[in-house]
């Protein structure tokens, strides 16, 4: 940036807070009633204070009142508990699998389909919700679906048919797909920028507790006390946080009064679709998104039925894995800034694809080799996340990236889903015998990574690379590996 440039944006005045901020800072509760703001012009808030500190009011400088604060923390923790229940949700019906094919008698494509619902529920949900959820009160839309999500988790511990099962994830699917998208809609109404950074780093606490946490301790719950018992937890953990947002988050309304000259959703929807490198981007996230979860939902069967994994060791691989990602996420991502995210795409990528083959291939009897090959194909899949999507966001124009960012999370869900699908077609296996056909779809998954790597390189970065935060290498290798539904900004 010029020196000019500098000197006109420094000039520029601060935009006001919105409805959200002003409730926030000045104390106004769920029921209406607010409390004296502070004085925007008094000396106390223009003086900087002797920690460097924000101002309730967003200007940099002043000390945050204390109150304010503290329900800042309650909002982010709450939206960070949503989050985790939404993640472990998601994530915790696959290692399940043996488990719960043998309770409904299912083949393994019909368990296909029920991953595949919840994420083909979810881009088609996340597609209609891009073009609706902003014509409404984000603290009302967030609850409903929330609420809808809730219905939908505790209509998953409740089935006991195949047909009910499947019905409880199109429903969990269609809410769920969209709510980690509205919780980052929240922090950005709520947060003025200078305290934003720190509330999505937070809010990312989801993400990283439910790999490591959260879905092995999910397991362990179905593997005692049956499949449909994390269902049953969740719903009733969700259940008081969903009280809470209702009595924490203030009205959000501000984005209303604009709409009326924003341009039309479905024309902003289209134009994403129709960009040559948005093409080029989705490309890219359909590979990666393929050569995952072509494999992924199967992984529990085949350890079980084919190397003889007892079901309660199932745990410690999950333990492994997502602990491990916690560590090496913040690694990839310093990596991809100091050498280059495409770079370190090339070589992350490769790998995983080498682990994915392994494990697919794999027939020796070594429990404990079968687990560690487990982890590191979580731990690969979700790294190789870190450097693409620093890629992909960066291959967007900033006044394109709103309606992109909802393109590509309907994209995300449609190839999961698909991937799914086919796996399940792929993969057979007779009642109680082993997996067949599983390297096949391991030969899928690797040559679906060897196209990401030609899709990489034609991906065109529209200024300087952005550079990745330890935060946002968390997010991204999430969502690589257990969530579709959270664009990396």
């Amino acid at each position: 940036m010029d020196q000019a440039e500098e000197t006109a944006e420094k000039s520029m005045p601060e935009p006001p807070p919105t409805r959200a901020r002003q409730q926030i800072a000045g104390g106004e509760s769920s029921h209406g009633a607010r409390q004296t703001p502070p004085a925007r012009n008094s000396a106390a808030a223009a003086q900087p204070s002797a920690t460097g500190q924000p101002s309730a009011t967003g200007r940099p400088g002043a000390a945050v009142n204390p109150t304010t604060r503290a329900r800042e923390a309650i909002i982010v923790m709450t939206l960070a508990a949503v989050q985790f229940i939404t993640i472990v949700d998601f994530m915790v019906i696959m290692p399940l699998g043996e488990q719960l094919m043998e309770s409904l008698g299912l083949e393994i494509s019909e368990f296909g389909f029920v991953v595949s619902s919840y994420t083909l529920a979810g881009g088609i949900a996340g597609l209609i919700a891009s073009a609706l959820i902003d014509r409404l009160d984000r603290k009302v839309a967030f609850i409903a679906v929330d609420a809808g999500f809730l219905v939908g988790t505790l209509l998953c511990g409740l089935a006991n048919t195949y047909a009910t099962l499947l019905l409880a994830r199109l429903v969990t699917g269609a809410f769920g797909g969209i709510l980690g998208g509205m919780a980052m809609s929240i922090v950005g109404d709520i947060f003025p920028e200078e305290r934003r950074g720190r509330a999505t780093g937070a809010l990312m606490t989801g993400f990283g507790l439910a790999s490591a946490g959260g879905v092995p301790l999910g397991l362990h719950l179905g593997i005692t006390y049956g499949w449909q018992f994390p269902f049953i937890a969740l719903a009733a953990l969700g259940a008081p946080i969903l009280l809470i947002a209702a009595a924490t988050l203030p009205r959000m309304r501000g984005h209303l009064k604009t709409r009326a000259t924003d341009e039309h959703a479905f024309w902003t929807m289209f134009e994403s679709f129709a960009h040559p490198n948005h093409l080029r981007a989705f490309a890219l996230v359909v590979s990666l998104m393929f050569a995952g979860f072509v494999v992924f939902p199967f992984i529990s069967q085949y350890l079980v039925r084919n190397i003889g994994v007892p079901q309660d060791k199932l745990f410690w691989s999950f333990i492994a894995g997502g602990g491990a990602t916690l560590f090496v996420m913040p690694a990839v991502g310093w990596l991809a800034d100091r050498y280059g995210k495409l770079r370190m795409f090339r070589i992350v990528a490769p790998l995983s694809a080498v682990i994915t083959l392994a494990i697919t291939c794999y027939s020796s009897a070594s429990v404990f080799v079968a687990l560690a090959l487990v982890a590191m194909v979580m731990v690969t899949n979700s790294a190789r996340m870190v450097p693409a999507m620093a890629m992909i966001t960066s291959s967007v124009e900033p006044h394109r990236r709103g309606g992109f960012l909802s393109a590509n999370s309907c994209v995300q869900h449609l190839a999961l889903g698909i991937a799914a699908s086919i796996g399940g077609l792929i993969v057979t296996a007779d009642e109680g015998g082993p997996v067949l056909n599983y390297p096949i779809v391991g030969g899928l998954s690797a040559a679906s990574t060897l196209i990401s790597l030609w899709l990489a390189g034609r991906l065109r970065v529209i200024g300087p690379e952005k550079e990745l935060t330890t935060t946002q290498a968390l997010a991204a290798g999430a969502e690589g590996m257990y969530d579709a539904e959270e664009p990396v900004m």
